[in-house]
């Protein structure tokens, strides 16, 4: 599993970071579920998974910062 690059994840729309957000945590979910029953065969998944949630969300984010709008008179 390639991690996609920040570019690659900035090209997407809205809701394909929304969707891809919700598969990523439940992927980390599954993982810490295999990992407690000791059925997890690959650990390393979890550091991929993890930086792919960190991608998605600062970029979820960056969007967020740049719609709303300036108060600087606050």
């Amino acid at each position: 599993m390639a991690l996609p690059a920040i570019t690659d994840v900035r090209k997407l729309t809205d809701v394909d970071i929304t969707e891809q957000i919700d598969a990523t945590r439940r992927e980390l979910f599954d993982l810490r579920f295999q990992q407690a029953t000791r059925r997890l065969e690959n650990p390393h998944r979890f550091k991929k998974a993890r930086i792919k949630l960190a991608h998605l969300l600062t970029v979820q984010n960056e969007r967020k910062a740049s719609a709303a709008p300036a108060d600087s008179a606050t």
